[in-house]
């Protein structure tokens, strides 16, 4: 499989790059200690269409490929990982939005997604655990025309700053597990609605939080796809997403990766720049080595989704191998710059600090494994079900 860049998405791959470096990277640590995202930062972004490229022309987005979006998210998590958010929930959300959501809503709110106007989360979490999403508690009840939410999520990226959310509520009764599952846009200035702000040791501009629901009223056409189905349906743009988080957590690896290479070329010990030492250049080879398979491994995925076909093990790999492995190439990266690597002055911790979070959020690695495992049982059971079938022939 191909996975050199078309002249049209290596474009894309430059403008981001470009950005990034000139105008994101100078600027990342002070950023990154804010609790805010820099909303004019995100327009820019907007105007450049360095979130959600993937998104359908007619929503302002366009349609580019997955292959497109994961370029351009690892350029901007080279520079900036909060800022690589941005472009992650655009074309999460707006997806989800774009595909799933009334005409009309996705009308209103995809453009302002795709133009950095707007911020769309994702409420999914609750205080009793985020793996099992099918045991969610936050409730939906029939209102005259219309749903009342009562309930909390928590973990929401931008909790405190988003504009809208996709909240998922039960619809059904108990013991409905994922078939008694809904989702539900949700205009976050609605009455009824209370937030709060986590103190995170890192993406702090990201704001995670809770965000509650009091007697929330939302009128029917808010309901996205099918009533008790939402779980299933939706949920499948998450293989979408893993990729893209892999990306993330890889470029703000590669980044340290670079700048560790060009710091041991210039420091020299013993008459000798570092880089002589094998104890130094070796742990480099082999980052270098593993970025240059796990890369592989997220441009693999997003083809697979391009082309139409299975990649749901492929994203969960994804997920829990890079957020793990990155962090320890930052941290190796912070260890081979010495008594200044452990300052506050170099960007190391705040990467390590960053990436960390996302070997929790959006699924732990206990649960990639799972998926990994039961795709792959899954396609051995059709196989001897396929071989059973022909021996009876």
């Amino acid at each position: 499989m191909q996975f050199q860049p078309t002249d049209d998405q290596q474009a894309f791959r430059e403008v981001a790059q470009r950005f990034a470096r000139e105008k994101l990277a100078d600027a990342y640590l002070g950023r990154a200690a804010k609790h805010v995202i820099d909303r004019d930062m995100m327009r820019e972004m907007g105007a450049l269409g360095l979130i959600g490229p993937d998104l359908p022309e007619k929503f302002g987005g366009m349609g580019e490929s997955s292959v497109t979006a994961g370029l351009i998210i690892e350029e901007i998590a080279y520079a900036d990982f909060n800022a690589s958010y941005l472009q992650l929930l655009g074309s999460l959300m707006g997806g989800m939005v774009a595909q799933h959501a009334s005409e009309g809503i996705a009308q209103e709110w995809v453009p302002k997604v795709v133009s950095g106007d707007k911020i769309i989360g994702l409420g999914l979490t609750e205080p009793r655990g985020g793996s099992d999403a099918a045991g969610l508690q936050l409730k939906a009840e029939k209102s005259g025309d219309g749903w009342r939410l009562n309930g909390e999520k928590t973990s929401m990226s931008f909790a405190s700053q988003a504009d809208a959310a996709v909240v998922f509520a039960r619809t059904g009764g108990p013991g409905t597990g994922s078939r008694g599952v809904s989702a539900f846009f949700v205009d976050l200035t609605e009455k009824g609605i209370s937030r709060t702000h986590f103190d995170d040791i890192g993406t702090k501009p990201v704001g995670r939080g809770s965000v509650f629901f009091d007697d929330v009223y939302v009128p029917a056409e808010c309901m996205m796809a099918v009533e008790g189905r939402a779980f299933g349906t939706i949920m499948s743009g998450f293989d979408f997403s893993r990729a893209l988080i892999g990306l993330e957590c890889l470029g703000a690896a590669q980044a340290s990766v670079d700048e560790t290479w060009a710091y041991v070329q210039e420091r020299e010990a013993f008459g000798t720049p570092l880089a002589q030492f094998q104890g130094v250049s070796f742990p480099l080879a082999e980052a270098e080595t593993q970025l240059t398979m796990m890369r592989q491994l997220c441009y693999l995925t997003l083809s697979l989704r391009d082309t139409g076909q299975p990649h749901t093990a492929q994203a969960a790999m994804c997920k829990w191998y890079l957020p793990k492995t990155c962090c320890e190439i930052i941290h190796q990266c912070l260890i081979l710059h010495g008594h200044y690597g452990y300052t506050s002055d170099l960007p190391f911790h705040t990467r390590y600090n960053d990436v960390l979070g996302l070997q929790i959020g959006d699924g732990t690695a206990q649960i990639q494994k799972l998926v990994i495992a039961r795709e792959k049982v899954g396609r051995m059971a059709l196989q001897y079900d396929k071989r059973a079938n022909e021996a009876k022939k």
